[in-house]
């Protein structure tokens, strides 16, 4: 059993084959017969988890085992306290309603970094981080949320997966290494 962690960057698609104008998951992937582990859009960066087990990828992706997904979100806007609230309860976006999440403003990471291209900023309108954690991941769920609410995400990291994280993993983006899938990296659900 193979499982590998990437560190995606912004505007890489979560695919092997080849796009006409994005880079794909082959462009820094090169182990066989390994599948994404859930997806993140191309518009988002952060932890993707890649695995050759379909037990082990069903496990990872599948909301049924409620494995906590953490991100950090810099989205236009201060959020209220009731925005928070309403993210923590959670959110009905038209075709469902949310799981509950965890909803939290934070400083802005000091440890996150550089996107190319930046983010839009507007000198009018200020930006906030907030880390959500979910046990969802649904299509584009963390941005519709965030708008939902009345504050759109500017830009999206997924920071954890269960107990593996990002930064403790020491990935730059388009970076990965591989996890030994018998280690106590604590996937549970």
């Amino acid at each position: 059993m193979r499982l590998i962690a990437l560190n995606k960057p912004y505007g890489m698609i979560c695919q092997f084959s080849p796009h006409e104008t994005r880079p794909s998951l082959s462009d820094c992937i090169v182990t066989p017969e390994v599948y994404p582990a859930g997806r993140l859009d191309a518009d988002s960066e952060g932890l993707l988890l890649l695995t050759d087990d379909g037990a082990l990828q069903a496990r990872i992706a599948e909301p049924r085992h409620k494995l906590a997904k953490r991100y950090w979100a810099q989205v236009e806007g201060e959020p209220s306290p009731q925005a928070l609230a309403a993210l923590a309860r959670g959110v009905d976006l038209g075709d469902y309603v949310t799981r509950p999440a965890r909803a939290l403003c934070i400083d802005p990471p000091a440890s996150v970094w550089p996107r190319t291209p930046p983010i839009r900023m507007r000198a009018a309108i200020p930006t906030t981080w907030i880390e959500l954690q979910i046990v969802e991941g649904k299509n584009r769920q963390v941005r519709r949320m965030t708008a939902a609410v009345g504050y759109p995400t500017l830009r999206l990291i997924r920071v954890s997966i269960g107990a593996l994280n990002i930064f403790d993993l020491g990935l730059a983006p388009g970076a990965s290494c591989e996890i030994d899938a018998d280690s106590p990296w604590k996937i549970t659900g």
